[in-house]
C-alpha cells in the first residue's frame, strides 16, 4: 500500500492553527505563547521537538515506596505468627498506605503532564495505560502500578515487540490478568486471550487453539511475591511442543510475542488504534494500509512512525481538527495550562477525575475507557461545568471523597478550602489592557487562548452579551466569561 496518503503537510499550511492542533493532540494544550514557540520551529522542527523526550522537566524518580521492600520477608513472617486482630490491623494499615501512595502517584503523573517538558511522552504513557488497562483495585500494590507507569513512559515510542515483551513480564500485569496463577496442566488463559484480542491482534484474528497454546507457552512465567519481580520457574513450565498460528515448537513467552507480531493483522491493529487515539477518527481502509506500510518500514518502531503521522497532511485535515472530545485528563491538564495556573490539590484532582469518568490507575475493565461520546453524559457534563467553576474562580462545588473507601471527609474538606484560598485564575496575567478595551477584543483573546479558532456564532454572541451586560469589568467578570467559555460545547472538543 502506498504511503502517499501520509504525504507531509505543505510548509505554507503550517500556521498557528496547525501548531495548536499538533500541541493539543501530541501533548497537552498550552498558552498562546506556547503555540507561537512551537509554530516558530516549523512542522519538522516541532515534531522532532515533541519526540525528543530528553526535554522532560520533571525527570522520573522512583519513590522509595515503589521499590521492592527489603523487609518484606520479615513482615510476611510477622503476619503468619500474628493474632487475627493483629492481622486485621496490619491489613488496615496496608490499605491506608496503599491509598496514600496511589494518590501520590496519581498527582505526580498529572504534574508531569502539566510540566510541558516532554508532553508527547506523557500522552503516549496515557495511551498505553488505556491500551494495557491495569487496575490498582486488583493489583493492590501502588509500587507495582508506579513501575508499570514508568514502563509505559520508557517504552512510549520504542519497539512494538519489545513493549509487548516488557508488558508480558510486568509484575502488575502478571497479577491483574492472573498469569502469576498459571500452572502446567492448568494454564490460565486470561493473559494469553487479552494479549491477542485487546493488545495486539483484535477479535477474529486468532483461534481458541491459539489462545490455549499461547497459555501453555506462557507457563513458567510467574511472580515472585517476596522480591516483587517477574521470574521464570522451570518446574512450572509446560515442556511439551505447542502449535501456535500453525507453527509448532517448544515456545516460551518471547516466541509468543514473535509469532503474534508476525501475523498480518498485528501491524494494522496497533497502527489504527494509535491513529484513532491521536486523530480522533478511525482511518479509512486506504489510510490504514498506508499507516501499516509506514510502521513496517520503520521496523515496528513507533518514533519514526509517529514522525510521519504528525507531519502528514492527513493528520492536519480540517475534519480531524477540533472533532475529538477531550478525555477528563486532557480537559483538566489542558485547562490548567491554558489558564497558566497550577493544578488543584491532589485529592481534588483525584475526586474530579473520578467524577468525570477517568480515574487513573482504575480503568473500568481490561478494555480500558471507551472514550469519545462515552465521556459525556448528564453527570459528567455537570462535573465538566464544575471544573470550569473550580479553575476560574476557585469555588469548589464538587462532592467530597477520594481514592477508595475510608478517605476522611474532613481531609477532603480541608483540601477544598485550601484550593478555595489560592485557586482563582489570574486574569491580570491572561488579558492585556488592549484585550479589555472592548468585548470584541476580549473575545478574540479568549478564543486564541481556549479554542485556537473562532467559536461558533451562537456561543460567541452569548459571550459578547455577557460582557456588555457587566458594565465596567471587574476581575470576577473576566473569570465569569472564562467560565462561560469553558462550559460551551466547543470547549469540550480538541
Amino acid at each position: 500500500m502506498s504511503v502517499s496518503l501520509l504525504a507531509p503537510l505543505p510548509a505554507a499550511q503550517w500556521d498557528a492553527a496547525a501548531a495548536a492542533h499538533l500541541l493539543n493532540r501530541a501533548g497537552f494544550s498550552g498558552s498562546p505563547a506556547d503555540v507561537r514557540r512551537l509554530q516558530a520551529r516549523g512542522v519538522d522542527g516541532a515534531v522532532d521537538h515533541l519526540l525528543d523526550f530528553s526535554t522532560a522537566r520533571v525527570p522520573f524518580s522512583e519513590p522509595e515506596w515503589a521499590k521492592p521492600d527489603p523487609r518484606r520477608a520479615e513482615k510476611l513472617k510477622k503476619a503468619r505468627t500474628a493474632t487475627e486482630e493483629e492481622r486485621r490491623q496490619m491489613r488496615r494499615e496496608a490499605q491506608q498506605q496503599h491509598r496514600a501512595h496511589l494518590l501520590e502517584l496519581h498527582y505526580t503523573w498529572l504534574q508531569r503532564m502539566h510540566s510541558d517538558g516532554a508532553p508527547l511522552q506523557e500522552k503516549l504513557a496515557l495511551f498505553w495505560h488505556g491500551h494495557f488497562a491495569t487496575s490498582a483495585q486488583k493489583v493492590k500494590d501502588a509500587g507495582l502500578m508506579c513501575r508499570q507507569n514508568d514502563l509505559f513512559r520508557r517504552n512510549a515510542a520504542g519497539h512494538w515487540p519489545a513493549m509487548l515483551d516488557a508488558v508480558t513480564q510486568d509484575p502488575a500485569m502478571l497479577l491483574y490478568l492472573d498469569q502469576a496463577e498459571s500452572k502446567p496442566g492448568h494454564p490460565n488463559e486470561n493473559y494469553a486471550r487479552e494479549l491477542m484480542e485487546l493488545f495486539s491482534l483484535g477479535e477474529g484474528h486468532y483461534s481458541e487453539q491459539d489462545v490455549t497454546e499461547a497459555a501453555r507457552a506462557l507457563t513458567g512465567l510467574t511472580y515472585d511475591r517476596l522480591n516483587q519481580v517477574a521470574v521464570h520457574r522451570r518446574r512450572l513450565r509446560d515442556p511439551k511442543p505447542k502449535t501456535l498460528f500453525g507453527e509448532t515448537g517448544d515456545y516460551d513467552e518471547k516466541d509468543v510475542i514473535r509469532l503474534i507480531t508476525r501475523q498480518p493483522s498485528a501491524a494494522p491493529f496497533i497502527t489504527s488504534k494509535v491513529w484513532t487515539y491521536f486523530a480522533g477518527t478511525e482511518p479509512t481502509p486506504e489510510l490504514a494500509g498506508a499507516l501499516t506500510a509506514t510502521f513496517r518500514q520503520s521496523g515496528q518502531q513507533f518514533a519514526p512512525f509517529l514522525r510521519v503521522l504528525f507531519r502528514s497532511a492527513a493528520f492536519h485535515r480540517p475534519e480531524v481538527r477540533r472533532q475529538q472530545i477531550k478525555s477528563p485528563v486532557e480537559l483538566l491538564v489542558d485547562a490548567c495550562r491554558q489558564l497558566e495556573r497550577e493544578l488543584p490539590p491532589p485529592l481534588v484532582c483525584h475526586n474530579l477525575l473520578r467524577l468525570l469518568g477517568q480515574e487513573l490507575f482504575n480503568p473500568p475493565n481490561v478494555k480500558g475507557w471507551d472514550g469519545g461520546l462515552a465521556w459525556i453524559n448528564t453527570n459528567t457534563l455537570l462535573s465538566r461545568h464544575n471544573l470550569a467553576l473550580l479553575l476560574t474562580t476557585g469555588e469548589n462545588s464538587l462532592p467530597g471523597g477520594g481514592p477508595g473507601k475510608g478517605v476522611n471527609a474532613a481531609r477532603a474538606a480541608r483540601e477544598r478550602l485550601r484550593h478555595r484560598s489560592a485557586g482563582a485564575a489570574d486574569v491580570a496575567r491572561l488579558f492585556t489592557a488592549d484585550d479589555r478595551k472592548s468585548p470584541e477584543n476580549l473575545i478574540r483573546s479568549l478564543e486564541q487562548r481556549l479554542f485556537q479558532t473562532r467559536v461558533n456564532p451562537k456561543d460567541r454572541a452569548a459571550l459578547v452579551d455577557y460582557l456588555r451586560s457587566r458594565g465596567e469589568w471587574e476581575d470576577h467578570d473576566l473569570r465569569g466569561v472564562l467560565r462561560l467559555a469553558m462550559c460551551t460545547s466547543d470547549y469540550q472538543l480538541t
